[in-house]
């Protein structure tokens, strides 16, 4: 498995912005399929982009044009930037990869695709 250690949570008002960093200890970013996750209270944890071992994206329909995915494949971290958030995108953000595969595919927003994981870091966004 891929280890990895999420950081750059935090607080923010609404309309700022944030970068989360995901290193991976274990194995390069690329080619991996990566993405982000986000789990708010109460609801299921939902897919909020994806990257393949090419560097296609496929972004959720709430995040697209705010959010960007980005990868240092020199020092083996994944980024996400997030501008212009929003209260509702407040929620606990996960680092996953699907290591071992080179495509996300079109199942990358379902959780099981994937298989490692990082420990989750708090986004609160205030109103």
């Amino acid at each position: 498995q891929v280890q990895l250690v999420e950081s750059g949570g935090g607080s923010v008002q609404s309309g700022g912005s944030l970068r989360l960093s995901c290193a991976a200890s274990r194995y390069t970013v690329s080619p991996y399929c990566m993405g982000w996750f986000r789990q708010a209270p109460g609801k299921e944890r939902e897919g909020v982009v994806a990257i393949d071992g090419d560097g296609t994206t496929t972004y959720a329909d709430s995040v697209q044009g705010r959010f960007t995915i980005s990868q240092d494949n020199a020092r083996n971290t994944l980024y996400l930037q997030m501008n212009s958030l929003k209260p509702e995108d407040t929620a606990m953000y996960y680092c996953a990869a699907r290591a071992g595969y080179w495509r996300c595919g079109g199942s990358w927003k379902f959780p099981d695709q994937y298989n490692s994981w990082g420990q989750g870091t708090q986004v609160t966004v205030s109103s």
